[in-house]
């Protein structure tokens, strides 16, 4: 495990990481072993989407928001198979693109928030079963 200390916006944090294995994409622990559902208030795509059939039993992944920013561009569409490390969509902060990447092989289920929309740290985007 290593120790960080974070400033973002002018506030402090202290971050403990863990390695999880040999995936270089695994999810940052923060705390729960799963990831949080996100909050009903989440902004849905303008386009109606169809549920995929999750392949793994039913349980699903929330691929969050690492950072604030404008997604640019969906690089996956709902039903798609992907494989850990491609490329979801690109989100853009502080004037970069950023590839937001699968943590894991999955298919996409949904897409939560429309392109071009603002988003938090911690915001949902994609969800993979």
């Amino acid at each position: 495990m290593k120790h960080y200390r974070i400033t973002v916006n002018g506030k402090s944090y202290d971050v403990t990481v863990e390695e999880l294995g040999a995936s270089r994409y695994a999810p940052a622990a923060s705390g729960a072993s799963t990831p949080a559902p996100a909050p009903d208030a989440a902004p849905q795509p303008a386009q109606a989407q169809p549920a995929a059939i999750p392949a793994n039993g039913g349980s699903i992944l929330t691929v969050k928001a690492p950072m604030p920013g404008t997604v640019i561009a969906f690089k996956v569409i709902v039903g798609q198979q992907v494989k850990r490390g491609d490329v979801l969509l690109l989100l853009e902060a502080m004037k970069m693109e950023n590839e937001i990447v699968a943590p894991q092989d999955g298919t996409v289920v949904a897409l939560r928030v429309p392109a071009s929309a603002a988003v938090n740290t911690g915001d949902a985007l994609v969800d993979l079963a």
